[in-house]
């Protein structure tokens, strides 16, 4: 524990809350709004859905607005929600209680810091399922202000939260627009009124079918000792997602190989493709690369996509692959049923209805408008997280004090 003000007080869990008593059999009570652990989404606390506690058979635990709501299974997941209603929850979540003297949603962040988490991990029990108690949690040791710097400090964190929240929405609509503009555009184009019948459904009558004039060039399957502690990054398939690249866990390969594998050195505006389980989650591994992501060399199960740009825009493609008819097309064609995977040859089949290239140049650019609105959205969300993450590290250990008369004025 840090050195405290005299007006905190060093404590455990279990002295500012306590489990929520009560159980229910929902064959004999009447339908009640019912959260699952699927209903909780990962480490945002925002809620996912709500069941029917009809549609369950097994005993559930009763839960009051207000209550803090705690995963207990894979406590890593990070899966709290901080109840909007009454109800029934399964019994793998933790329903928790305030005490008297505790904020009910300082209490809520108290169960959303990295430390608290990280204690559960280590003290749950369980190989496959791993799950945490009320005895662990109660347990673990917290610094505890007054109760009138519990509110201010869940006032910050929670006007952080509603600007996430805020951002978030922006970010939903946003896609759904991008959503609509891609079934639309990359089927009626732009300003045409006259269509035809085609192996790929109704497109403007100067559109043409076309397959066969994307090639797929692998990567290489670099060895394990051959990876470096720096150097070039190795783009290998855990870091492909869903139109972007995740740097989180990557690998590296000394700096002579962008001479001695030149041939599988990217470039700015390289398409990469996922080829095995390329569709997850119904949406498209794949990403396009960036100037601040070079150098980088690309690793087997990966192919960079290549066309002739004169005929092609690249972004168009780019688009293409991600619409829901294209992936129709794609499953289609999958080999394999544990892991699927695009065989080159059958991939050369597939269809793309292809403009002139002015049109696809026009398209681009409004999907490019639409693109961009998102990812400065993005990079908000990433910079409000980063913000509430270090106020959490900060107010909830008491490093950094609040005023009492003015919760936005902060001492250190």
């Amino acid at each position: 524990m840090n050195e405290i003000n005299s007006s905190w007080r060093c404590g455990k869990v279990g002295d500012i809350c306590e489990p929520r008593k009560g159980k229910i059999d929902p064959k004999k009570e009447p339908s009640q709004k019912y959260i699952a652990l699927e209903h909780i989404h990962q480490q945002t606390g925002r809620l996912l859905g709500v069941g029917d506690s009809k549609e369950t058979t097994s005993i559930k635990a009763i839960f009051k607005a207000e209550d803090v709501l705690f995963g207990k299974l894979r406590p890593y997941l990070r899966k709290y929600w901080f109840a909007e209603f009454d109800g029934v929850c399964a019994t793998e979540i933790l329903p928790v209680v305030a005490k008297n003297g505790t904020d009910r949603k300082f209490l809520y962040y108290i169960f959303q810091q990295d430390k608290f988490i990280d204690y559960l991990d280590q003290k749950s029990f369980g190989t496959k399922m791993p799950r945490t108690s009320w005895k662990d949690i109660s347990e673990y040791d917290i610094l505890i202000p007054s109760l009138s710097e519990q509110q201010k400090i869940a006032d910050i964190l929670t006007s952080v939260d509603n600007a996430i929240s805020k951002t978030q929405a922006i970010i939903e609509q946003t896609g759904k627009v991008k959503k609509g503009l891609m079934q639309k555009l990359l089927t009626k184009g732009i300003g045409h009124t006259k269509f035809k019948q085609t192996e790929v459904g109704e497109i403007p009558e100067e559109w043409r079918v076309e397959s066969d004039f994307i090639k797929i060039k692998s990567g290489y399957g670099f060895n394990l000792s051959e990876y470096a502690d720096e150097g070039v990054p190795l783009i290998r398939i855990n870091n492909v997602k869903h139109g972007e690249l995740d740097f989180d866990d990557i690998k590296f390969l000394p700096e002579t190989y962008l001479e001695s594998y030149h041939q599988f050195v990217l470039n700015e505006n390289d398409l990469i493709l996922a080829l095995n389980r390329p569709i997850t989650q119904k949406r498209l591994k794949i990403a396009k690369i960036s100037k601040q992501q070079l150098p980088a060399i690309l690793y087997q199960r990966l192919g960079k996509l290549l066309m002739d740009n004169s005929k092609y825009n690249q972004d168009y493609i780019y688009y293409y692959l991600q619409s829901e008819k294209f992936l129709e097309q794609l499953s289609a064609t999958f080999v394999g049923s544990d892991q699927p995977f695009i065989k080159t040859s059958e991939f050369a089949k597939l269809r793309f209805s292809i403009p002139p290239i002015e049109e696809q140049n026009k398209i681009v650019d409004i999907f490019n408008s639409v693109f961009n609105k998102m990812q400065s959205e993005y990079t908000k969300l990433n910079h409000l997280h980063v913000l509430k993450k270090g106020l959490m590290q900060v107010l909830l250990t008491g490093k950094v004090r609040v005023k009492i008369d003015d919760h936005e004025a902060v001492t250190t």
